[in-house]
């Protein structure tokens, strides 16, 4: 039997896309093997967010040539999309795949494999014109499963190559979606996660239909009984989607609001879509309605020209709006972004302070966020962690890890657990 095996990188929506392509393997005769192990085929699906992610993924391609100088090698995804010519170059890359045709990626292992030849298939983002049918049927877990519901972006933030490797925003088609998850409730999933590049922009390109619509279909599947958001802009959260959320029932009182600065001007030159006074009154909403929400998102700092007057409105703002936890980033330039050519890049020395004094800011914040919860029950969904350890750890609604000590086997349950302050990422628990 071939073998395969797969490296990726980058988000939940890379992971995603990988578990597809690893059916197709399985579905072609292909054993899925670990990175590290001697296959027939490698596939890496990139990133390509930062400079890193690119050295990253070429880091893993010489590798795995070396592993087996007679295996094909295949690069896909958001590097491969924005680079081509230069993924094509690199020794040893037999196939290039972007941000579509994936559900091609083992005929084309095959004929370069037997044709000897080098293959590149990328096209222009431009051309990408309807969500590509990708996805996942054989479930590999039992806790909560993610569901890609939508791919691409068209806001342009000025730091971001993901608009140029993603393309505009696509949707995926209500039966297409809703056919999925009754497959993963059918399989014993109690929660799903909704995500994709912009999820916040599901449907506008069909030109019918909302998110809230995808939540309103979701909630009435029999044996879901979480619906969780991933990453979302904060111009999405108004009285009607709060409402419509509250009423389905079963949306996490979790959510990832994007902030990226506290500071407007900086804000302005990111080319973000709302200032602190909105965002603030986002979270004003979410919380009147789900009075108990985690709030948690992604901050960059040192963004060019970002002066210390600027950081000090973040941090103040950070505190202000009292995050559950915050996802520190170093601005990292990313050529063919505007911000790259900007002037007054911020120094390295600059960017290590400044993330230190935002992550201790953030684990304050995290504590004091668990500290609202010491001694209360809470439903948990537990994921990881085995009887011979004697814990099992999992997560609350609004997105608490809890670590709880049992001999019986918990995962994939939804149980109510007394939680307790533990330190700043998780909480003890005790099943009642």
């Amino acid at each position: 039997m071939k073998k395969v095996a797969f490296h990726t990188l980058g988000c939940k929506v890379n992971h995603y896309e990988t578990e597809a392509m690893e059916e197709l393997f399985n579905k072609n005769g292909y054993e899925i093997v670990e990175e590290d192990s001697l296959a027939d085929v490698y596939v890496i699906n990139t990133c390509t967010v930062t400079n890193l992610s690119d050295r990253k993924s070429r880091q893993f391609i010489r590798k795995s040539k070396k592993l087996n100088p007679d295996s094909v090698v295949a690069v896909v995804g958001c590097y491969s999309q924005v680079s081509p010519d230069e993924v094509q170059e690199i020794e040893g890359v037999d196939v290039v795949i972007g941000t579509s045709e994936r559900d091609m990626v083992v005929e084309l292992c095959e004929r370069a494999s037997t044709n000897k030849e080098k293959i590149n298939i990328v096209r222009p983002v431009k051309t990408y014109k309807s969500f590509e049918k990708i996805r996942i049927e054989e479930i590999k877990s039992r806790t909560r499963a993610f569901l890609k519901i939508q791919d691409g972006c068209n806001q342009f933030c000025s730091y971001c190559i993901i608009p140029y490797a993603r393309g505009p925003i696509r949707s995926r088609e209500y039966e297409d979606i809703e056919e999925e998850a009754m497959r993963l409730a059918e399989a014993g999933f109690k929660e799903i996660v909704l995500t994709g590049i912009h999820v916040a922009s599901y449907g506008k390109d069909l030109k019918k239909g909302s998110l809230s619509d995808v939540i309103s279909k979701i909630s009435r599947i029999e044996g879901i009984e979480r619906i969780r958001l991933s990453s979302v802009e904060p111009g999405l959260i108004d009285k009607d989607f709060m409402k419509s959320i509250v009423e389905s029932g079963k949306v996490c009182d979790h959510f990832h609001l994007s902030l990226q600065s506290g500071s407007d001007s900086v804000l302005k030159r990111m080319n973000r879509r709302y200032d602190t006074q909105e965002f603030r009154e986002r979270a004003e909403l979410i919380r009147k309605y789900m009075p108990d929400a985690g709030l948690t998102t992604d901050i960059i700092v040192g963004f060019p020209g970002e002066t210390e007057e600027e950081f000090s409105e973040t941090m103040s703002f950070v505190e202000e709006i009292g995050f559950s936890r915050i996802h520190v980033f170093k601005y990292s330039p990313r050529k063919g972004t505007p911000a790259a050519i900007m002037k007054d890049q911020v120094q390295g020395d600059i960017k290590n302070r400044r993330s230190e004094q935002l992550i201790g800011l953030g684990a304050k914040l995290a504590a004091r966020f668990h500290r609202e919860f010491d001694g209360k029950t809470m439903s948990v969904l537990y994921e990881d962690g085995n009887s011979g350890k004697g814990f099992y750890e999992g997560y609350t609604t609004n997105y608490i890890r809890v670590k709880t000590p049992s001999q019986t086997d918990l995962i994939g349950d939804i149980i109510r657990t007394r939680t307790l302050i533990g330190d700043d990422l998780t909480m003890e628990g005790t099943l009642l």
